[in-house]
């Protein structure tokens, strides 16, 4: 039986939300809404924290959750997946971001089990994006692939671009859940900065993408709810009140 660990990279600075993990949603710190996904999908034994900082690490121990402390000088949340990797080995790593604190515990496992059905390409999901208020937000990175779901490329702009002024086009993007295994996270941490396009974009996966690596996009059920900032905390909120009235009401 393969061993499946779900990872979960916090840092406490962010340019436009400082301690973010620990923002609380309906009084419960984010990123224990997130490790309570990854518990439900893999164990609790497999799910990890991995942070620089000690206020958060002192949280999630709080709520029994494993910890690796990790180094503060990572330019991503993949970099700092790597650090794990060299810890502790398995033979699928899922990076599961810390600010998605809606995802389905059931897409975490369909990445594992993509991961597994395609051993030679990273696996990534993505949703179609509904609210075109957000094809134009540099936040949302957005996402095109071909016929076999391989990615072609990631972009914060509105990507396809459309030439004829009739054609409207569907967009979709990136949810932030990835499967690696060790070959693939031992080559993304070697390069230690970020590649040329990656800087560009500031979206992590297309280090690979640069480095040749095949990428397989993975449809997913989570409705992607990313906290960027503290009025996202508002918007979750409001999306969790508003699922928990429509079960109770189909109950």
């Amino acid at each position: 039986m393969k061993k499946i660990l779900g990872i979960i990279p916090a840092r406490y600075e962010s340019t436009r939300f400082p301690g973010k993990p620990l923002a609380r949603i309906f009084g419960k710190p984010m990123i224990i809404h997130v490790a309570e996904k990854v518990e439900s999908a893999l164990g609790k034994e497999n799910t990890i924290i991995a942070t620089d900082d000690q206020l958060i690490a002192d949280v999630v121990e709080k709520h029994g959750y494993k910890v690796i402390i990790t180094s503060d000088k990572h330019k991503t949340g993949t970099d700092r997946i790597c650090e794990v990797a060299q810890k502790i080995k398995a033979d699928i790593y899922i990076n599961i971001q810390g600010d998605e604190p809606v995802i389905n515990p059931n897409d975490i496992i369909k990445i594992a089990d993509y991961k597994e059905r395609f051993p030679n390409h990273v696996t990534n999901g993505y949703t179609e994006l509904i609210d075109l208020e957000e094809a134009t937000s540099d936040t949302v990175p957005k996402v095109v692939f071909a016929e076999n779901n391989d990615l072609i490329y990631m972009s914060r702009l509105p990507i396809p671009g459309i030439k004829q002024a009739n054609q409207r086009a569907k967009y979709y993007k990136q949810v932030c859940i990835y499967a690696f295994n060790v070959d693939e996270l031992n080559a993304y941490g070697e390069r230690q900065e970020k590649t040329r396009i990656e800087s560009f974009e500031d979206i992590e996966i297309i280090r690979f993408l640069e480095m040749g690596y095949k990428v397989k996009m993975v449809a997913m059920e989570s409705v992607s709810l990313a906290v960027d900032t503290p009025k996202d905390v508002i918007k979750v909120e409001n999306f969790l009140k508003k699922n928990s009235s429509s079960k109770s009401n189909e109950s």
